[in-house]
């Protein structure tokens, strides 16, 4: 099983000062997504249905809420929200390992850090190769589909653990404290993938850094949380860490997959009233880009033909 991997970023990060709300970040000029935005779910184009399942309900212990012979639905424990849509596409290639735009991983979030080592545990009882990273915000594990896509699991630091220089919060890929994080699971074991899990960001190879701040940050109105992480921007709304990463580490040449090929078919971003929505269409009209509104959502795609809509959440902000 293939791992994902990105640069090595561990550093001294002395000089790093408490995030307090409203102390971090840089918002677009105009529309900004409100208060509640969230991750919804990813839809992937799959080569072999019936072996894909095997590993999203295996091991990462989803579930299976609805779908047919050519898709399906999947969820945490006794939960109806849908994280991930399996659509099977018979024959299709697998996900080049490099010289592809569009997903870089997806991640799925625990909802606390034992319920990780709970998953780590889990991990090595069924032979499951992962890498792994401290992101200083967050904890993570790196693994690979049967198709190459690569899937990050991970568990957050409580916000007051987090740091910022200047605007900036601070992210970076130092080791895992990897005994820590199994003693935090304690006796109880992993019995699937814990109600309370989401999909907590996305992260995307694109073309161009600047256009994807325009894109995403102009035009879909996240805020900039971290943008000194070599080739990468990272993007977050309500002061989340990041909802959305982008990078251009695919390289100057890569190109977006192709149509036979295991891939993001779309992701999804969840908001939290109707006038949202329409705010946010009205500001991609603006800044020139297609944008398909229908009763709950509007799709869009970014510069890189990587879709994302953007619907109302089953989930309202209060």
């Amino acid at each position: 099983m293939m791992v994902a991997t990105s640069p090595d970023t561990s550093a001294n990060h002395d000089g790093a000062t408490p995030t307090l709300p409203g102390t971090y970040g840089a918002a677009p000029d105009g529309f900004r997504l409100p208060a509640g935005t969230q991750v919804g779910s990813v839809v992937l184009q799959v080569s072999d249905l019936a072996r894909s399942l095997v590993f999203y309900e295996q091991v990462l212990g989803m579930e299976r809420v609805s779908g047919d012979a050519t898709s399906a639905q999947l969820s945490a424990q006794d939960s109806t929200r849908v994280l991930v849509e399996l659509r099977e596409r018979r024959g299709a290639k697998p996900a080049p390992i490099t010289g592809r735009l569009g997903l870089y991983h997806f991640a799925i979030l625990l909802p606390d850090r034992a319920s990780l080592g709970r998953f780590v545990r889990h991990l090595s009882e069924v032979g499951a190769r992962a890498g792994s990273g401290d992101h200083l915000v967050s904890e993570a594990y790196y693994l690979n589909d049967p198709d190459g896509m690569a899937i990050e699991v991970c568990a957050d630091r409580p916000r007051e653990m987090w740091r910022r220089k200047g605007r900036e919060l601070m992210m970076a890929t130092d080791p895992v404290d990897v005994r820590s994080v199994l003693a935090a699971a304690g006796d109880t074991p992993w019995t699937g993938m814990p109600a309370g899990a989401v999909v907590g960001h996305v992260h995307l190879h694109v073309g161009d850094i600047d256009l994807a701040w325009a894109f995403y940050g102009e035009g879909m109105g996240f805020d900039k949380m971290v943008w000194q992480y070599p080739g990468a921007l990272f993007f977050g709304a309500d002061g989340y860490h990041h909802h959305l990463g982008t990078n251009t580490w695919a390289g100057s040449h890569a190109s977006a997959a192709a149509e036979d090929e295991a891939r993001l078919i779309e992701w999804t971003v969840e908001l939290p009233s109707a006038d949202a929505i329409d705010a946010l269409t009205a500001s991609l009209v603006r800044g020139g880009y297609a944008a398909e509104r229908d009763a709950q959502s509007v799709v869009t795609r970014d510069p890189w033909d990587t879709q994302v809509r953007a619907r109302l959440s089953d989930i309202r902000a209060g």
